[in-house]
């Protein structure tokens, strides 16, 4: 009798024990989606807010590249004297007082990105002082004149910074 009693209270138990494992799986599993749901509708949400702000950066940016781009900056930037060291100073002062204006736009971009425009204004910087230490610039009109002669034959670092720009930018929408 004791046996028939515990088989019926098994009996009875099991199924509640069964119903009840597959309603909290069941139940946690819908918990965990609504939490996904929520968590991708706010993160939505701050994107939506956050695009303005990271287009606005790299458009600063891209102006940063173009300003320091030795064609247009060199031509922009007229020696005032024909001492071509304080040329060579005057104008890596302006493209580091730029790159200043623009230090906290990084927040907005990839670390990819904002490497390689950081790269792109050392090499401009290099690209200056290399042409400033060639021994046939005596002044600063033929500093000039030798940074846009290097830049006739190969490309400008700036032309690259902003073709990974560009690259970096239509990979938001």
């Amino acid at each position: 009798m004791n046996t028939t009693k515990i088989i019926e209270l098994l009996a009875y138990t099991l199924p509640a024990i069964v119903t009840g494992l597959v309603a909290y799986y069941f139940f946690n599993l819908h918990t965990q989606n609504e939490e996904g749901r929520r968590r991708y509708l706010l993160k939505k949400e701050a994107q939506k807010d956050a695009l303005p702000l990271r287009l606005q950066a790299y458009e600063r940016l891209t102006l940063f590249l173009e300003r320091i781009n030795p064609s247009k900056l060199l031509i922009r930037i007229t020696p005032e004297s024909n001492d071509k060291n304080s040329y060579e100073n005057f104008v890596i002062a302006q493209i580091e007082q730029e790159f200043e204006h623009n230090l906290t736009q990084q927040i907005y971009m990839t670390d990819e990105c904002w490497t390689i425009i950081v790269t792109a204004k050392n090499a401009t910087i290099q690209m200056i002082r290399k042409a400033g230490r060639n021994e046939k610039v005596d002044n600063a009109d033929s500093l000039r004149e030798t940074v846009l002669n290097e830049l006739l034959e190969k490309q400008s670092p700036s032309n690259a910074a902003l073709a990974y720009i560009r690259n970096d930018v239509s990979q938001l929408f």
